[in-house]
């Protein structure tokens, strides 16, 4: 009996104990929970918070955490994760951190939640809350250091610490909150940057093969101008911003592209459409000539570069409109749905390749690639689901190397097919010289030919020989009329002569009678010049339009003395003529005007007679001359004549005839038309002569 009442003590005291035990356990978590607890003093290298840490799904509503009531932060371990997270929509988390400082100095701490978009720490009062983030830092930060935000109390003090993330990308970096000295932080960093630093290795390695590849590209399309250079220059381009994009000093320093993160977060999904797809399908196209040998399959590769481009323009909106989860998803699916119709192309053309070439380089390029990206997608490190997008794919060399290979082989291609250019020019060349062989062959048969040819021809060049006889006997027979139609002219100019000469005289012997002795020397003196300028010009065809006036101005002054008052005259010269330069038939003005002053002075209707000679250009190559008088007019002059009423002037007879030979002998075309003014106004007289003289 007393055995079992001691067991039954014995159980009811060890019960106790474990009701105890459980009760201080609890107790113990809910302090921890509530509020943390450390000791400043003591090294703090990255102790796990999660347990501590408060959580309230926020909005885009809420800015400080005084909007948020106390009772909605939860404690909710779900939200952190330690590796890369795919997003599907935007991630708003408010974080809460109660803490205790159980050491007796004052130290500051730093609470570390990862690298994320928008971060904002509001500390307690009196410290002023703090904004950073890889979307909100700019050029001059060490944005990787910002990440972290100092926890500072005093001894035996406690504060509570809101923390602000937002993150809009499709993939959130890892996210784990913890707190570090100053020691375990720089450690961390370290650590960090020794890991970073291989992957920033490979990828100057592969940046700078992508610029000696593209420089070759560019040399080669200068040489050889071709599309399939100029679309894979365009991949390698788009392949080296790409990567570019991802080559920092440090982790997220974003050193290249300070003035624009989001173009370095947030465009990686359109420059793969354009590189692994638009550029891709381009280049095959035109690299393997679809058109020519395969019609089906190059317009499955037209439309879908036309569709890839439209699915382009749609990401690239929906980016600046804010929304980054959509571009990932149709990069995603478009991942998906081209697998298995590349993958029948691939067989497609692996059947072909012993007839073209350079399939086998556009194949083993396509597949590495394609294989390699697919090893790296299922063999991922990272916990997320199957997934085509790099950023959250590890480990990264195994795409890279894939790109390598890809492009390598498309180079390789290119420089085949270069080359395949090159020898079918050679090949052209050495067609040629035997083509050229064979035309010396066939001239040598072609001159056999043409000796019979010509022995044939003989007669017929006889006969024409004949025939240019014949054409020579009739271009002497021309010519001889033309130096007889020059006889006829100066035969007509000593016509000329002997007529003016009379008139002249005439009017000597007037003066003379009249013993107008001062006159009648000035007019000899006069007439002598004109003699000497008559003889003179009796012996050309043509004189200058300047000794022309001169010679009727001298000629109208002895006409003028010898009528006194009864005549006056006026020439007027376009300013535009170059007198010295223009030329005109020699003699052939002068029988007009004579006529003019004969018949135009003799008007008993007034009292003094007027005679106008004008010249002036009507074209660039027209000479034309008016001769205009009041006199009684043609009409009348022939009424009161008793000559018969078609007789005309000898001067102008004889001056008409000179126009028409000298229109036969060079070829001109000087016009004389002969107006009577009377004709056209009955109480208007006179007559006017226009003759159109052209330049040679």
């Amino acid at each position: 009996m007393n055995l079992l009442n001691n067991r039954s003590l014995v159980n009811r005291l060890v019960f106790t104990c474990l009701l105890f035990c459980c009760a201080l356990h609890h107790s113990v978590n809910a302090v921890a929970q509530d509020t943390l607890a450390i000791d400043f003093n003591a090294p703090v290298c990255g102790p796990d918070l999660r347990a501590h840490v408060q959580v309230f799904r926020g909005s885009p509503d809420i800015e400080t955490p005084a909007g948020i009531p106390a009772e909605a932060f939860q404690y909710d371990t779900s939200v952190f994760h330690s590796r890369k997270k795919a997003l599907t929509s935007v991630n708003d988390l408010w974080l809460r951190l109660n803490i205790r400082n159980t050491g007796d100095k004052t130290r500051t701490l730093y609470f570390f939640t990862g690298w994320h978009e928008q971060l904002t720490w509001f500390p307690p009062a009196p410290h002023q809350p703090v904004a950073t983030g890889l979307m909100i830092d700019r050029r001059g930060v060490q944005r990787w250091d910002r990440s972290a935000f100092p926890v500072q109390l005093g001894p035996g003090q406690a504060g509570t610490f809101y923390l602000h993330i937002v993150n809009n990308f499709y993939r959130e970096n890892n996210f784990m909150p913890v707190l570090f000295d100053e020691v375990g932080y720089a450690e961390f960093r370290q650590q960090q940057t020794d890991g970073y630093k291989r992957e920033v290795l490979v990828i100057q390695v592969l940046i700078g093969m992508l610029l000696v590849l593209l420089s070759i590209t560019i040399i080669n399309y200068i040489q050889l101008p071709d599309r399939s250079s100029l679309y894979f220059a365009a991949y390698l381009l788009g392949l080296i911003v790409y990567f570019t994009l991802r080559l920092e000093t440090k982790p997220y320093q974003l050193s290249f592209f300070h003035f624009c993160p989001m173009f370095k977060y947030y465009w990686d999904t359109p420059a793969m459409m354009f590189c692994f797809y638009l550029m891709y399908m381009l280049f095959g196209n035109v690299f393997l000539s679809l058109r020519e040998r395969y019609p089906l399959m190059e317009k499955i590769y037209r439309y879908g570069a036309m569709a890839t481009a439209a699915l382009i323009v749609v990401s690239i909106t929906l980016i600046a409109l804010g929304n980054y989860q959509v571009p990932a998803l149709i990069y995603t699916w478009m991942y998906y749905i081209t697998l298995v119709p590349l993958g029948i192309s691939f067989i497609a053309m692996a059947r072909r390749s012993r007839h073209h070439p350079l399939i086998r380089f556009f194949l083993f390029g396509s597949i590495c690639l394609y294989v390699l990206s697919i090893y790296a997608f299922i063999t991922n490190t990272e916990p997320v689901s199957f997934t085509p997008l790099p950023e959250l794919v590890a480990p990264y060399n195994i795409l890279v190397l894939g790109v390598l290979l890809h492009v390598l082989f498309f180079a390789a291609g290119l420089s085949y097919r270069n080359k395949l250019v090159h020898q079918e020019k050679t090949k052209t060349q050495e067609m040629l010289i035997k083509q050229l062989n064979k035309n010396k062959d066939l001239q040598r048969k072609l001159n056999v030919q043409l000796e019979e040819l010509v022995k044939e021809q003989t007669t017929e060049i006889l006969r024409k020989k004949m025939e240019l006889e014949e054409q020579r006997k009739l271009q002497l027979d021309i010519e001889y009329s033309k130096k007889l139609a020059e006889i006829e002219l100066k035969a007509i100019r000593a016509q000329i002569n002997p007529h003016f000469i009379f008139n002249c005289l005439n009017s000597i012997q007037l003066f003379v009678m009249q013993r107008d002795f001062e006159h009648a020397q000035k007019y000899l003196s006069d007439f002598s010049y004109l003699i000497r300028k008559t003889l003179d010009f009796s012996r050309r065809n043509f004189i200058s339009l300047a000794d022309e006036i001169t010679y009727l101005n001298t000629y109208l002054g002895l006409e003028k003395m010898r009528f006194e008052h009864k005549m006056s005259y006026e020439i007027t010269v376009d300013p535009v003529i170059a007198t010295a330069e223009l030329e005109v038939p020699a003699m052939l003005l002068q029988p007009y005007v004579e006529n003019a002053v004969k018949h135009g002075m003799n008007n008993d209707d007034r009292a003094c007679g007027l005679l106008t000679i004008i010249f002036r250009m009507t074209a660039p190559d027209m000479l034309e001359c008016v001769i205009e008088d009041n006199g009684i007019g043609i009409e009348r002059s022939k009424a009161l004549r008793t000559l018969p009423s078609h007789h005309q002037s000898s001067g102008m007879e004889i001056s008409l005839n000179r126009a028409e030979l000298l229109n036969k002998m060079y070829n001109t075309d000087i016009q004389i038309e002969i107006i009577d003014k009377s004709g056209k106004q009955a109480s208007d007289s006179g007559t006017i002569i226009k003759i159109l003289i052209p330049q040679l």
